[in-house]
């Protein structure tokens, strides 16, 4: 009688085979087994249909690059530069990091020059080179650390100023120029305060007329 059970079980077997090629001759639209070439899949000449592969996945809206809801490109009045931006954060992180790469590399080049003329005449190779390399270090990091908090400082007054008022304009980068310069001193007393005030609204001033001037 074992012959008679393992048939039945063979025969269901079978029949569950059978209805899971079917399911997934009706999910894909075409039958796997049938399949011996794969780019008769990808041509397309088994009618099969990508998009029912997942319906999360989107794949009968085709491939569409760079279509994505972050960029967008900001669309407050001025705010179309010299600079494509899509907001005030990339202000923040692109102006913050390109100042501070300007102050580490000016910074840098000054701890070289320094560094040379220091170097004494007659000392070993080992004390020349550690001479110009704690000139480098000593410099380089301090101007381009002042820098980025300046401009950290710079861009987060610049846009809410910005957000306040709706617009972006030159009153905005050097209002927020000479707040940043005053806070940034304002631990060294009144003079040191209205000096660095002055230099960076100057600075935000040509940057401003720099930006229309290539715009």
């Amino acid at each position: 009688m074992s012959w008679i059970f393992g048939g039945k079980k063979q025969d269901t077997q079978d029949q569950r085979q059978l209805e899971n090629t079917k399911s997934l001759k009706e999910t894909l639209g075409f039958d796997p087994s049938s399949i011996n070439d794969v780019s008769n899949i990808i041509s397309g000449s088994t009618g099969f249909d990508a998009s029912k592969l997942h319906p999360l996945a989107g794949l009968d809206k085709g491939i569409e690059y760079l279509d994505l809801e972050d960029e967008q490109l900001s669309n407050m009045e001025g705010s179309q530069g010299l600079i494509p931006s899509r907001g005030w954060t990339d202000d923040l992180c692109y102006g913050t990091g390109a100042v501070y790469l300007l102050g580490l590399g000016t910074g840098g080049a000054y701890g070289l020059s320094e560094g040379l003329s220091k170097m004494p005449q007659n000392a070993p190779a080992k004390l020349k080179l550690n001479t110009v390399l704690n000139s480098i270090t000593k410099r380089g990091p301090f101007l381009g650390n002042s820098a980025g908090v300046l401009a950290l400082t710079y861009n987060l007054i610049n846009s809410s100023i910005d957000g306040l008022r709706g617009k972006h304009d030159a009153l905005n980068s050097i209002t927020a120029g000479a707040l940043a310069g005053a806070l940034f001193k304002s631990s060294k007393g009144l003079r040191p305060m209205g000096i660095s005030s002055a230099l960076m609204a100057a600075t935000a001033a040509v940057w401003c007329g720099l930006k229309s001037i290539l715009s």
